[in-house]
């Protein structure tokens, strides 16, 4: 994946104040993802004296002077304050967390007698991860899935979103839109899906997990295998599972095997001398049909049915 420094500036200006007392924030809300850095800023202006103090803060109560941020242990190492104790005052978080997500607000003291002011209401910063959501996340071959990439708060702008699976970006997959679609799916879509927005690669959703499962069958009889393909090691234990579906009556004989000729009903691994000590089979006559093959070797390669 692509990786990037996320930093996001405000360019809208705010002004409050009273009796010659302001301050202007350049914005009064932020929405920017998790993991990312973000920068506050604000200008101020006083009647008269000398400014001697100014701060950054998220909490107040009435009669309590709000504590400075800097002196926060949760920001530490995380914090940037530039100020020239006039204007500029600037801000910045990094590696943005969901509890950082506050209200902002600025306070400055000055020498003169009742010279303290903050600015309100202050900047809201919402903090949001990307969430991929998928539908459903377990079909049979040939439905489709729906992939949706939604964040908490809304980012501005998202320009294009970024798909990924088992963490490589899936070919010609940048879209527009939140939306991704797989049409008519395989096994081979099987895995591990994620997704990003533009110019943030390196803060991608958490992963969600497709299954897809081959489906035989036809007037209501199918066979649904877990899946098509295994690769074992030799001397290991493979277990191999299946459920059926009939149009109606008993279920009387199960049975996996290997060789089918026309017009001769397969023979049952069970019997085959060659797996003698080494099958284990448990099912239902319905359902959860599992076979296990245990010391195996390289000539039982072969399409288990």
């Amino acid at each position: 994946m692509a990786t990037c420094n996320t930093l996001v500036f405000c360019e809208c200006s705010v002004v409050l104040g009273q009796n010659g007392w302001s301050v202007t924030y350049t914005t009064q809300s932020i929405c920017v993802l998790k993991g990312s850095t973000v920068e506050l800023s604000c200008a101020i202006r006083y009647p008269s004296g000398t400014v001697t103090s100014t701060f950054w803060f998220t909490k107040m109560e009435t009669g309590v002077e709000p504590e400075d941020l800097s002196q926060n242990p949760e920001y530490a190492g995380r914090l940037e304050y530039h100020g020239d104790k006039k204007n500029g005052h600037n801000l910045r978080i990094a590696d943005l967390r969901e509890k950082d997500s506050a209200t902002y607000k600025f306070r400055f003291i000055t020498d003169q007698t009742g010279g303290k002011y903050t600015g309100d209401p202050g900047v809201t910063l919402s903090v949001t991860d990307v969430v991929l959501e998928m539908d459903p996340t377990s079909v049979s071959e040939r439905e489709n899935v729906t992939l949706t990439c939604r964040t908490k708060c809304t980012l501005d702008p998202i320009t294009a979103y970024s798909w990924y699976k088992n963490g490589q970006p899936i070919p010609n997959s940048n879209t527009y839109s939140p939306v991704y679609i797989l049409f008519s799916v395989s096994s081979e879509d099987t895995g591990r899906y994620s997704c990003a927005v533009k110019d943030h690669e390196d803060l991608p959703s958490a992963e969600e997990t497709l299954t897809v499962t081959f489906v035989l069958g036809q007037n209501g009889w199918s066979v649904t295998y877990t899946t098509q393909s295994i690769c074992v090691l030799k001397g290991s234990t493979v277990k191999l599972s299946c459920s059926i579906r009939y149009p109606s009556g008993t279920v009387t004989s199960t049975f996996w095997f290997t060789k089918m000729e026309t017009g001769v009903e397969p023979e049952d691994l069970s019997q085959n001398p060659e797996y003698a000590g080494r099958l284990e089979y448990h099912g239902d006559k319905k359902n959860g049909h599992n076979l296990r093959i245990a010391d195996l070797r390289e000539k039982d390669s072969a399409t288990q049915q």
